[in-house]
């Protein structure tokens, strides 16, 4: 074994491979767990186990043997919960295991916020083995939509908008096969007075936050707009909004004794104004959320993940990107229809995209797009105005779906 200080990282997604590195650019050792034996990091990474991240006990005696001194669950939330078990069991630094279980698991999550006295939509608990008419039952006055979905899955995985009870057979089916726990959970939709949800990332240094990159989100129109094509920044809600939107943000953290790390944001204002948080992941945000927010502060996010991991100075600037002058957004490439991946056509935004991260090569199968598992990679592009890039990005819905020959 090296005399580096080594790192644990769960994951080794092509979203992921740019926390590897950069642990080894930081100078520190680095080790991977992964149940993918086909997994890009591994090829990246010092020392690669062929360990599911969500074996905490098995993750554990990877850290142990490895002398760790660190956990990292990079961009993954089926991972957050074991790398705050194995920091817990091992004295690393990270926030508290029941804390990291309450962000993971959305029943636990909906009932601590009304605990709290936060804005939360009615909800029920469902069995992932309950029938449509015992679904039913248990979602009680409940009036539909409802939005039906795991409470332990991420990235839009089996979640369903449900418009009737005749409809909640299926519903159930799509999220039983995404659900671990086997818990699922029906809550009310609510209904939004801002038009977008609010998205991206917060940076917690010390307990308080002091980075924020809230965005606005872009959706996928199919499914019932559920699914994340991408963000852009600035977030366009007045600041008297956004201010209630982080006082609420602020109240769950310190309730949470969460210390340090990158959150994943998702919010919505409903119909009197009033912030609904609907996640707040224990990690940093998918889709390369961290690498746009990177470029849009000038601070290496990526660089900070791994360093608060490490029990180190995360070097986090206090940013607000409702402040900072950035224009910017980033889309999730995708097709509408699966096929043989060729080549991406941006259409109007193609002016505008200064790094594209392809993960296809041109012959590679690729799946119509449900949920996050099914991109294509991911382009981020600058605008010289905000009016612009909302012109281009909403107005022009057809730019949205990057086309697959």
């Amino acid at each position: 074994m090296s005399g580096r200080r080594s790192i644990l990282l769960l994951g080794g997604s092509s979203q992921q491979v740019v926390a590897i590195e950069r642990a080894h650019s930081l100078g520190y050792r680095t080790v991977l767990c992964d149940y993918l034996p086909d997994n890009p990091g591994q090829h990246v990474a010092d020392v690669f186990y062929l360990v599911s991240t969500t074996n905490r006990e098995a993750v554990l005696e990877v850290a142990r043997q490895e002398g760790v001194s660190g956990v990292l669950a990079y961009a993954s939330d089926p991972a957050a919960p074991t790398a705050a078990y194995v920091a817990q069991e091992m004295n690393l630094a990270g926030n508290p295991l029941e804390s990291v279980e309450t962000l993971s698991e959305k029943h636990r999550f909906r009932a601590h916020l009304r605990k709290i006295g936060l804005p939360c939509p009615n909800f029920a608990e469902i069995p992932v083995d309950a029938s449509g008419g015992e679904a039913a039952g248990l979602l009680g006055d409940l009036t539909f939509p409802i939005v039906l979905k795991p409470t332990d899955s991420s990235g839009s995985k089996g979640v369903t908008v449900v418009k009737e009870a005749g409809s909640l057979e299926s519903a159930l089916a799509e999220a039983r096969a995404h659900s671990r726990n086997g818990v699922l959970i029906g809550e009310e939709f609510i209904e939004r007075s801002y038009p977008n949800v609010i998205g991206g990332d917060v940076f917690v240094v010390g307990g308080e936050i002091q980075f924020w990159g809230l965005m606005d989100c872009l959706r996928e129109a199919r499914g019932g707009g559920m699914v994340p094509i991408g963000e852009m920044l600035p977030c366009s809600l007045d600041l008297m909004a956004l201010g209630r939107v982080k006082s609420a943000l602020q109240k769950l953290v310190s309730s949470l004794g969460i210390v340090g790390g990158e959150l994943n944001v998702e919010v919505i204002i409903g119909r009197s104004g009033e912030p609904y948080i609907l996640e707040l992941g224990a990690r940093a945000g998918g889709n390369m959320i961290p690498v746009q927010l990177s470029d849009a502060s000038g601070c290496d996010l990526i660089a900070s993940n791994v360093l608060c991991a490490m029990g180190e100075n995360p070097l986090v600037p206090a940013w607000d990107a409702s402040t900072s002058g950035a224009v910017c957004a980033h889309v999730v490439l995708h097709a509408r229809e699966a096929g043989r991946f060729h080549s991406v056509g941006y259409g109007k935004l193609d002016q505008y995209v200064y790094r594209e991260v392809l993960y296809k090569k041109p012959g590679d199968h690729v799946d119509a797009f449900m949920d996050a598992g099914n991109a294509i990679g991911i382009a981020f592009m600058k605008f010289p105005d905000a009016e612009l890039m909302r012109e281009r990005l909403f107005g022009n819905s057809e730019s949205l779906c990057m086309e697959v020959e």
